[in-house]
Parts: C-alpha cells; structure tokens; sequence
C-alpha cells in the first residue's frame, strides 16, 4: 500500500533547513576525513580536536567541548585518544591551578602542519563551484545562522521572541 502522507513527511525534511545543514555538514566532514582518515588515522572528532588547538593554541576540555560544538563524552574520547596516540598533551594552566590545559604535542603539531593543506585544498575543491560572492555570501549567512542559533539557544524560558 501507498502511503501518500509519508512522501509528503520525507519531502517535509528535505527542505527542513536544519536537515540540510547537518547532511551538508556531514558530507563535507566525511570527504575530509576520507582525504586523511588512511594516511593519519584521526577521525572526525579526534581532527576537530586537533584542529581547535592548532589555532588555539592550548584550551581546557571545556573549552573544546563549546569550541567544537561536539558533546563532552565525544571531546573526552577523542581527548583520551589523542592523548594515548601522544598527539596531545596536558600542561598546567596557569590561570586555574586546579584544572590543566591540553595542547598539541610536537607530533600533533606536525600531523596538523600535514593536514591543514590538505583540508584548505577539499575547501577550495568544495567551493570550486560557486560563483563570484557566493562563497562570501555563503560564510556570511552561515555566521549569521550560528550566531542566531547560539542566541536562541541561550535563552531562557522567555517564549518565541517577539518582532
């Protein structure tokens, strides 16, 4: 039997933009990773991770956890693997005694110096095909869409804002 009202449901969340944005952000991850998963053996988290603290610098767990926008138990196991690879490393941190900062050892920092070339090289590949200012209107609303995001996130019990 033909069920016409769920067609209508899978055509629903196709066009549901929060559909969208995370099966787009997944087929962009997964064609990094695929690009260096062989030659490094990170996953997508574990290169989030490394990624966050070859900016950074150094960061708490914390830290990475709203950096990466990934859950704790997530960051904690990728933290614990990186750390068992020796890729990242605790150091004191020097504004709180009683919690540490984790920062790229030497050998995460040259896995990261090999990566970032190559993930800039899918970036450009992806963005290929736009045209003039779409890759700047797409970096604009994608920022706006965060932040509005991260806004209502933050909200309390308020209700639907008003405007």
């Amino acid at each position: 039997m033909h069920d016409d009202a769920g067609d209508d449901r899978a055509g629903e969340l196709a066009g549901f933009l929060p559909y969208q944005l995370s099966v787009t952000s997944n087929a962009v991850s997964s064609l990094i990773a695929e690009r260096y998963r062989k030659r490094f053996g990170l996953k997508i988290p574990e290169w989030r991770i490394m990624a966050v603290l070859g900016d950074a610098g150094t960061m708490t767990q914390r830290g990475l956890t709203a950096a990466t926008v990934m859950d704790k138990v997530a960051v904690n196991r990728a933290v614990k693997l990186l750390e068992e690879r020796g890729l990242i490393g605790r150091v004191p941190n020097p504004g709180d005694g009683r919690s540490h900062l984790l920062a790229l050892t030497g050998e995460g920092r040259a896995i990261h110096a090999e990566v970032m070339p190559l993930a800039r090289a899918t970036e450009r590949d992806l963005l290929a095909g736009l045209a003039g200012d779409e890759e700047a209107m797409l970096r604009r609303l994608l920022a706006a869409l965060r932040e509005r995001a991260l806004g209502l996130g933050s909200k309390t019990n308020e209700g639907p804002e008003q405007g």
